[in-house]
């Protein structure tokens, strides 16, 4: 039963002229065109309606209140003279005999109109988000990430996973990003961490004999924010597998994830399932990145081979890539910007040349690279009118990502390259299970230290001792990228505690420390654990996707800025001098 309103702001239509209604919202516009004539348009969650006042009465009432205000109109339906077929309520319009003011904006100018708040830099917005919301282009990217979440939960529940909530007060963990620390006041010294993501749990969930386990899980990390990634929570789509293998747990992603895209996605396309498997190593090498966006039909070459003795500087001992791009029309000036946003990005420098109408190598580093023409066209296939862009590291791996960065610009700035239109999805598989740090120069884990490396323990056995060996160790890990952005991320989990010991062991780790770390995993595991392996699917980051937003935060009912403050709610702040002696945490002020 209404009692506030017989009807909503987008109900009314021809067959509701005459009847007396009451409906109520914000008044997002007044638009006087005499003394006693005027059209007001009548906002609610649903959609808006006219109301036209026609008398003196009405007129002063509404001179008296300013917009965004609430209001309550009592009045009867009648037809438009002029419709709007644009407006669902078009063709109606509602003459009130009563206007009742509900909530008074007490501000006569807004910090943004409300229809165009997205126009707004983007401080004013978050400081007033409660406004912004009110968009309803704004609104409909949260109302959408209500639909595909409620979706994700229907269908992963009819595919028998139990959804578990697990402990937000947890341990800090030794691994990944800045855990957020919480004081615990009866424990004076000692802290809760807030998880980075329910790992752990889920993993003694499954050693505890629960077979199939989700949960839209908050997850919290003090780490920098950047387009596709927000600091602070996130929520991501957490589930785990027992008895379950690489295969089972992508094939229920894809039944799962498949048709949200199909059902709310932007893009008219969807790969078709099951999406394609590309291994790390050979995404490396032809697109330069683990995250290729495959909407783009370009690939990188490697060329090291045939510029072989080359005297140009940078190609010498250097790995050298290359990206193709035929039929290429674009001036010098349009290059050397590609050249600088290359370096802004990676940090290095990428090289060019041109074939003219004759087959010959022409501008940039030409010169050089006279001698080898014909290796050169051949390797890469090059023909009149082909730009070459390259790329050239002592390390393989700097070489591969600008090539990487290279190849997208590219493919997004020449037309004809990039397929929009779509959701181009791939699975990358076989992670090496460890890399060297760049910072430390030392062994450690690539992706997952609780993955299952690719043969066990005798694979960690045989390597033993030997880098090179044990770099060429792939664990049995895979993420989703959907153009261009990691999307899931998830692996066959390492269940047994000795291979578990064996694979620390390798980045300098002994049991003891095993122990320390991860004691409940590490003694539920020696109770005898299954086989088990899960993934873990970004929610905020596939609603960017859905909603084809460049910017996360868009998705997000009330997001930090960049440097992970809620302008709205001021937070953080600071605290009572009561509030800090009763969790024992003593301020050294000259840190501030």
């Amino acid at each position: 039963m209404r009692q506030m309103r017989t009807h909503t702001c987008n109900e009314l239509r021809l067959e509701h002229v005459g009847q007396q209604v009451k409906i109520v919202g914000w008044m997002e516009n007044v638009r006087t065109v005499g003394n006693n004539f005027a059209f007001v348009v009548l906002r609610d969650f649903y959609g808006t309606t006219q109301v036209v006042v026609e008398n003196e009465e009405m007129m002063n009432i509404i001179a008296e209140i300013n917009k965004e205000s609430t209001i309550s109109v009592e009045g009867v339906v009648r037809e438009r003279a002029s419709k709007n077929a644009k407006q669902a309520t078009g063709d109606i319009e509602v003459v009130p005999a009563k206007i009742e003011v509900l909530g008074r904006c007490r501000h006569n100018a807004l910090p943004f109109e409300i229809n165009r708040s997205r126009e707004a830099d983007e401080m004013t917005r978050l400081k007033h988000r409660y406004l912004d919301l009110r968009n309803p282009a704004v609104k409909a990217n949260i109302i959408k990430r209500c639909q595909a979440v409620s979706y994700i939960r229907a269908a992963i529940t009819a595919k028998g996973f139990l959804e578990i909530t697990t402990p937000i007060l947890t341990a800090s963990s030794p691994e990944g990003a800045r855990d957020y620390l919480v004081p615990a006041r009866n424990h004076p010294g000692k802290f809760y961490a807030l998880p980075q993501a329910p790992q752990q749990f889920k993993q003694l969930l499954m050693t505890s004999g629960f077979d199939k386990y989700f949960q839209i899980a908050p997850c919290f990390r003090d780490e920098d924010a950047r387009a596709d990634r927000t600091p602070g929570e996130f929520y991501q789509l957490d589930m785990e597998m027992s008895f379950a293998t690489q295969e089972d747990v992508l094939s229920t992603l894809e039944e799962v994830l498949g048709p949200v895209f199909q059902t709310f996605g932007k893009y008219e396309r969807v790969s078709p399932w099951p999406w394609r498997h590309i291994a790390f190593n050979d995404a490396m090498e032809r697109y330069g990145s683990d995250k290729p966006d495959l909407r783009i039909d370009l690939e990188v070459q490697d060329i090291t081979a045939e510029v072989a003795g080359c005297a140009f500087g940078p190609f010498q001992n250097a790995t050298v890539k290359a990206v193709v791009v035929d039929n290429f029309a674009e001036g010098r000036k349009w290059i050397d910007k590609l050249l600088v946003d290359v370096e802004v990005q990676t940090g290095n420098k990428v090289c060019w040349v041109k074939v003219d109408e004759n087959g010959a190598l022409t501008g940039g580093v030409s010169k050089f690279l006279t001698d080898y023409t014909a290796a050169l066209t051949e390797k890469l296939d090059l023909k009149p009118g082909s730009f070459v862009c390259m790329a050239a590291s002592p390390k393989k791996s700097a070489a591969q990502k600008t090539a990487g960065v290279v190849r997208t610009m590219l493919g997004k700035r020449v037309p004809g390259h990039f397929d929009e239109n779509q959701y181009a999805m791939c699975w990358i598989v076989d992670f090496p299970m460890y890399e060297m740090g760049e910072e430390s120069g030392e062994l450690e884990f690539c992706h997952n230290p609780f993955s299952m490396p690719q043969g066990g323990k005798a694979a960690l056995e045989a390597a033993e001792g030997d880098i090179e060996k044990l770099l060429a160790i792939n664990a049995n890990q895979y993420d989703l990228v959907v153009n261009g952005y990691e999307s899931a991320s998830g692996a066959v989990r390492n269940h047994d505690p000795e291979i578990m010991v064996k694979a620390f062991q390798m980045v300098g780790l002994g049991e003891e420390d095993v122990k320390a770390k991860f004691p409940a995993m590490y003694n539920a595991f020696t109770y005898g654990a299954p086989p088990h392996a899960g993934a873990a699917p970004g929610i905020d980051r596939i609603v960017m996707l859905l909603c084809g937003e460049e910017s996360i935060r868009e998705v997000i009912t009330f997001p930090m800025n960049k440097n992970a403050q809620d302008l709205m709610m001021d937070a953080p702040t600071t605290v009572s001098q009561k509030q800090l002696d009763d969790v024992h945490i003593l301020i050294n002020e000259s840190h501030l």
